[in-house]
């Protein structure tokens, strides 16, 4: 019943198939691969949108982004106040609503230049007195946005991480103000 309405709503916003998991076949998700806990180091425009770096204390990565969800995330980060929700806001309110939320994510592939991701959401099943886990594919943007406006940890998997450039230099001269410096952030 609730979960029929959860799975109509974003399937609504996502356009997406919702897979519906009990805690117990979780193991046969992404989690069950190797993944590396990241977290959003930061956010900084671009000519074309926004790059989102990515990382831990061993390497950095970027992840480019419309300007809308890089905006976005950045008041996330911020904890900046908007005047009228936005999209990610009404996602979240529905979740809240239904009582469920982002209980992770993980960026699982990369192919073409393009990167892809899982969001997981976690609610109670007042049916089965179990949680229910709902695994939705996922832009890696709106999944990040997500998982910052909820607090929810960001993961990789390992084969992704693997095989990322290292661009912690690249932040580093950029934020500390000398991105004309490296060509080698595309659309700067």
């Amino acid at each position: 019943m609730l979960w029929n309405r959860v799975r109509q709503i974003a399937k609504n916003l996502c356009g997406k198939k919702l897979r519906v998991r009990y805690l117990p076949t979780l193991l046969h998700s992404h989690m069950d691969k190797p993944v590396v806990e990241v977290e959003v180091r930061n956010v900084l425009p671009t000519s074309a949108g926004s790059a989102v770096f990515l990382g831990n204390s061993e390497k950095v990565f970027v992840i480019y982004v419309d300007h809308a969800v890089g905006s976005a995330i950045n008041m996330f980060l911020l904890g900046t106040p908007k005047p009228r929700p936005q999209t990610h806001d009404l996602f979240a309110d529905v979740l809240s609503g239904l009582g469920a939320k982002v209980s992770r994510i993980v960026i699982c592939d990369f192919a073409d230049t393009v990167y892809y991701a899982r969001l997981f959401i976690e609610a109670e099943n007042e049916v089965m007195n179990a949680k229910k886990i709902v695994e939705i594919d996922a832009r890696p943007s709106d999944s990040i946005a997500m998982a910052v406006q909820q607090r929810a940890p960001i993961y990789v998997a390992r084969h992704v991480w693997d095989g990322v450039e290292d661009m912690s230099i690249v932040l580093k001269k950029m934020e500390e103000g000398n991105a004309e410096d490296h060509p080698d952030l595309p659309g700067m």
